[in-house]
């Protein structure tokens, strides 16, 4: 009775202690979010009462154009707009990007109260395919010397496919009676019929830009039907740039008293003595722009599916299926398959999933860890601290994580130190297990083990009440010997 009162007391006493320590970490979780939530107000306030005289934003455009880099951009506008600049320079050298991301980036552009001028450059830089476009929206277009647009033609993820080109004069119709009697041969229609549509839409896009802004047009057609390009010189003696600067400090000389249309208005740029400031990319941007960057999207979907794939055709591998959903629904949103809500809500409810699956699965960490990957991504997409309404601070994620964290690895240790004690069920427990011998015999006869009697044999005689120890076992015969046996 000693015994088991005692054993029985001393897991009490750990309970009590484990549920005393659960509530000292959860007082402290609580004290973190809550600090974490009113550092963020507090942060807030501050960029709000922010506002700026004499300036001028600058926002640079680097590298392939995803859903990072036209949220960037867009955030630029808008802290342009809400901190007062005269207007948004927007330095550019890119080789283009998702159109829909270019879209959205032109929208806000072509919505904005404040001018924005684009800029190509440092020398050598380009603004090639998007690039082209968001050129053409711009209220003042400029490039650096070395510099060169064009190259406007969509084309799909993955790389074009060969067809034959299109362009709006037919290379067989040379020879077609064009008396005034008969019709005028119709344009080539090249390509397959979603082909020609794009490449269509893109020309009428384009178009309707060229003639907002009152530039070249014919070229920009071009650019998109035959991949045009020009060098900043041609640009600007073509109408499809407004002026050549070697650097900023220079544009912002050339453009002082330039009359521009906002709406129905006419605005006289003043960029006399502007300081400039520059709208410089968090390290959530730095992070998305990676993740949307395409060759790396491109390679995330391929992860996805075939991580699937083997998922499907080795179930309970776990492991390629936690990946592929995660690479999958990151690929989604790096091309704007999925918005960044729904993207960032998926990722977060895979996120749980995965962690309370970790409860439930035999994976060793597979669901858990990835449960925790997809939850912090998906945060990161979906929270944005420069959004009212919608931020969250970085250490509310931090602490959520470490939180469900903690609780996955105290799961893995207790199924780790579960696994290492001995077994004490079954033939692995009988095994070198004590018994007591019941009655005196020499050969066969019988032995308590358990609170049972079991068939033993023995080499040497035994004696009743002699502890013995079980070596071996047959069906239900127990070979023992003296359990102080040299």
């Amino acid at each position: 009775m000693h015994g088991l009162a005692g054993s029985g007391l001393q897991p009490c006493g750990v309970v009590v202690k484990k549920k005393r320590m659960s509530w000292f970490f959860l007082a402290a979780g609580v004290a973190w979010l809550t600090a974490a939530v009113a550092l963020e107000d507090s942060s807030g306030q501050e960029t709000q009462d922010t506002v700026s005289g004499r300036t001028a934003l600058l926002v640079k455009l680097d590298g392939p154009i995803g859903p990072a880099t036209s949220h960037f951009i867009v955030q630029g506008l808008e802290r342009a707009r809400d901190e007062g600049h005269a207007l948004m320079v927007l330095q550019i050298d890119t080789p283009g990007g998702l159109e829909s991301s270019m879209r959205d980036i032109i929208k806000e552009i072509l919505a904005s109260p404040i001018p924005v001028v684009s800029f190509v450059g440092p020398n050598g830089a380009r603004a090639a395919s998007a690039g082209t476009y968001i050129m053409y929206a711009s209220h003042v277009a400029a490039m650096a010397p070395a510099t060169n647009l064009g190259s406007a033609t969509p084309v799909p993820v993955g790389g074009d496919t060969p067809g034959e080109p299109i362009r709006g004069d037919d290379p067989e119709a040379k020879d077609v009676d064009k008396s005034e009697d008969k019709p005028a041969a119709k344009p080539a229609t090249g390509g397959s019929a979603m082909e020609r549509k794009i490449v269509n839409d893109s020309v009428a896009y384009i178009r309707g830009l060229a003639d907002l802004r009152g530039r070249n047009a014919d070229w920009a057609e071009k650019a998109v039907r035959e991949g045009a390009n020009l060098q900043a010189s041609a640009a600007l003696e073509m109408n499809v740039i407004d002026l050549v600067a070697a650097d900023i400090q220079d544009l912002l000389r050339q453009i002082d008293g330039r009359k521009v249309k906002m709406g129905a208005t006419e605005l006289t740029l003043a960029t006399t003595n502007l300081t400039l400031e520059t709208h410089e990319p968090d390290w959530r941007t730095e992070l998305l722009s990676v993740l949307t960057n395409p060759t790396i999207a491109y390679g995330l979907l391929l992860i996805g599916i075939y991580g699937l794939m083997f998922e499907g055709y080795n179930p309970g591998a776990i492991l390629p299926g936690v990946v592929g959903a995660i690479c999958l629904l990151l690929a989604l949103f790096a091309f704007q398959v999925l918005s960044v809500n729904f993207a960032g809500l998926a990722l977060i409810a895979l996120g749980a999933l995965l962690v309370v699956a970790e409860a439930f699965a035999p994976s060793f960490g597979a669901l858990g860890i990835g449960g925790l990957v997809s939850f912090v991504i998906g945060s990161i997409i979906l929270f944005d601290k420069d959004v009212p309404g919608y931020s969250l601070a970085m250490p509310v994620i931090a602490t959520v994580a470490f939180i469900g964290g903690s609780l996955m690895f105290m799961i893995m240790w207790l199924f780790g130190r579960s696994r290492r004690r001995p077994v004490v069920t079954g033939a692995e427990q009988i095994l070198h297990a004590t018994a007591v011998v019941a009655a005196d015999f020499s050969g066969e006869g019988r032995v308590r083990l358990s609170g049972e009697l079991w068939n033993a044999r023995s080499s040497v005689p035994l004696t009743a009440g002699q502890r013995v120890k079980v070596v071996k076992m047959e069906g239900l015969l127990l070979w023992v010997e003296p359990e102080n046996k040299s």
